[in-house]
């Protein structure tokens, strides 16, 4: 009935384009308005104001080699004092924003490795958003074999680090092991040398004693006197040992002096080697 008396009616957030005789008239506003058909007026469309959103699957290869899946999210709306422009200029307003975005994200991410374009997202959306006026990008999503294979490399190089660690602690537990042995070694060869020096030393003493309390000694007599002592200490323990056998011993006036005389000229001969 309405548009028998030339009267329409354009809702909220939204727009009328007007034709007279097919050329562009004016943008009709939200509300009631006159239309007399009857001399060409006529509405050639409607264009809405609201913010409506695009999602754009754009596959691409990042610079390692990586093929992905960038997904954005466009948010857009066409503008009241250009829905003109909008109307007549942009024949598929979704296929013209998503061939923007394809083309900025497809110049941008193969700059960049995979791991780089997970951490520069925002990059990403702020150079879609240099092309378009709003942009927001969800997600990246790597192919299910690539996403994989990641997984293979990142569990891969976390055994390598952890075999490198373990090499790294048994070295330098060997290296501690070796510094400990050589401290051991040569703790005990300090040892050793103080025991010899204070028998050294004990036997200067009772040398020196012996001859002081016996008259008409002789340092000589005395060292033959202890080398013979230990000697027969020596064959002591021998006997006492449960692992010894059989050991035979001269025995005679002349045999204690041979001993000596073997004892000290051994001495002599292993102080001149």
């Amino acid at each position: 009935m309405g548009q028998a008396l030339g009267l329409i009616q354009v809702d909220q957030s939204t727009v009328a384009i007007k034709e007279t005789f097919g050329k562009f008239d004016e943008v009709l506003e939200p509300g009631c308005h006159f239309l007399p058909w009857c001399i060409g007026k006529q509405i050639a469309g409607y264009l809405s104001l609201r913010v409506q959103q695009l999602d754009v699957r754009c596959e691409t290869k990042t610079k390692d080699n990586v093929f992905v899946n960038v997904v954005a999210s466009v948010q857009y709306r066409a503008l009241a004092d250009k829905a003109s422009d909008a109307f007549y200029r942009l024949s598929n307003t979704r296929e013209q924003i998503q061939s923007y975005v394809f083309d900025v994200i497809r110049a941008s991410v193969p700059k960049m490795n995979l791991d780089d374009a997970f951490e520069q997202k925002n990059e990403i959306a702020k150079a879609v958003e240099n092309e378009l006026e709003k942009t927001l990008i969800v997600d990246i999503e790597p192919d299910e074999h690539v996403k994989r294979a990641m997984n293979e490399i990142n569990a891969a190089a976390r055994l390598r680090l952890a075999a490198s660690e373990k090499a790294e602690a048994e070295k330098i537990l060997q290296i501690k092991r070796a510094e400990g042995d050589a401290e051991s070694k040569y703790l005990a060869g300090l040892g050793i040398a103080r025991q010899r020096q204070a028998i050294v030393d004990g036997l200067r003493d009772s040398v020196l004693a012996f001859s002081e309390n016996v008259p008409g000694t002789s340092a000589k007599d005395v060292m033959d006197m202890v080398l013979v002592t230990q000697y027969f200490d020596t064959m002591k323990e021998i006997g006492a040992s449960s692992k010894s056998s059989s050991v035979f011993i001269p025995h005679g006036p002349g045999a204690v002096r041979d001993i000596a005389a073997q004892i000290r000229d051994g001495q002599l001969q292993a102080s001149l080697l």
